[in-house]
């Protein structure tokens, strides 16, 4: 169902209130939580949909009056009232292209720095701080899974998982290899570096999803946590690395407050890597999937994002661009989500 299928949307808020409606609802508590779940997000759609029909007739009754009366004094209000529906409207529609199998899923991020050291490192936490604001700005959860840290700065790698609405459909399009040019702040001399950060992006994939795994096909490692955590790192082995021998895929958690949540949590992100890679046609996505970051290097950016000589950020993909490198850097990043989405409608 498009999530903007009004008449899609309204059948099946119906279904759902038979269902509450019916004797013995409750008796499958987590199923009754679901359904209500999916009824307040209906009603959200619907009702968002039927705002945004009443100030498009509003504006048409406003520009009627003003027409009658010979009224030129409410241009301006009549504009203004355009602009914010134009924009309301852009919004709606972007989210009629989110209708993939997993659009509506929660997303897990993967951050990796590519080779150039410190620098390396120091901007993959600047994405980190970028993804984090832009998914804050939209209401979403940010629950950090794993946080590999350096002593000389920055990070080696970050996992996130983004909890909210239609996480993955805006974020899937950010997968690939970022590129920052700037003045070093690690260089002494002042020069100009270019260094390369590699983003991953799977949905969350449902519980009720099942994915068969032979035990004998997982080799499981516990260590000591490090990096960002709480009071709990460093003092048990409670950090837990999972790697799937048949597809050499590696999930580590380290960032709950136990072993048996750390695997439990790293074992979702398997399942999720799994299925999405079962749901590929070709063998050729393997390495797309469990992150061959061997190629975090120039000519592979999706994006670019100069800080010196002037300020830009472009997507390579799209040729859409912004001046403003610092407002993306605090999370400004629906032009570009909005500009790749575009390209399948």
């Amino acid at each position: 169902m498009s999530p903007f299928d009004l008449a899609g949307l309204e059948k099946r808020l119906n279904e759902i209130n038979k269902e509450t409606e019916a004797d013995g609802f409750w008796d499958d508590h987590e199923r009754a939580q679901k359904l209500l779940k999916e009824k307040k997000s209906l009603e959200l759609k619907i009702n968002e949909f039927k705002e945004l029909s009443g100030e498009f007739e509003d504006i048409g009754v406003l520009i009627e009056l003003a027409e009658e009366e010979e009224d030129q004094s409410m241009v301006p209000e009549i504009q203004n009232s355009y602009e914010d529906f134009k924009k309301k409207f852009e919004e709606l529609r972007i989210k009629t292209l989110l209708n993939g199998e997993y659009d509506s899923n929660n997303a897990i991020i993967s951050i990796h720095a590519g080779s150039g050291g410190t620098d390396a490192q120091d901007w993959a936490e600047m994405l980190l701080r970028m993804y984090t604001r832009w998914s804050e700005s939209k209401g979403y959860k940010v629950k950090i899974i794993d946080y590999q840290d350096d002593a000389e700065g920055g990070i080696k790698s970050a996992t996130l998982l983004i909890e909210g609405e239609y996480a993955y459909g805006y974020l899937k399009n950010e997968k690939g290899v970022h590129r920052i040019v700037r003045i070093s702040p690690f260089d002494s001399s002042g020069r100009r570096h270019t260094s390369f950060a590699s983003l991953d992006v799977i949905p969350e994939i449902d519980e009720n999803v099942t994915v068969n795994i032979n035990p004998e096909d997982l080799r499981i490692d516990t260590f000591r946590s490090s990096g960002a955590g709480g009071q709990h790192v460093n003092k048990t082995d409670s950090a837990v690395r999972i790697t799937h021998i048949p597809t050499n895929i590696v999930v580590t958690c380290q960032n709950e407050r136990s072993q048996h949540q750390n695997r439990e949590t790293a074992m979702k992100i398997l399942m999720a890597k799994l299925t999405e890679l079962a749901k590929q046609e070709q063998k050729a996505s393997l390495d797309e999937l469990k992150g061959d970051y061997s190629q975090i290097s120039w000519g592979n950016q999706i994006r670019s994002y100069v800080f010196h000589p002037y300020s830009l950020v472009k997507d390579h993909r799209t040729n859409a661009e912004v001046g403003n490198v610092y407002a993306v850097m605090d999370g400004d990043l629906d032009y570009f989500i909005n500009e790749k989405l575009k390209m399948k409608s």
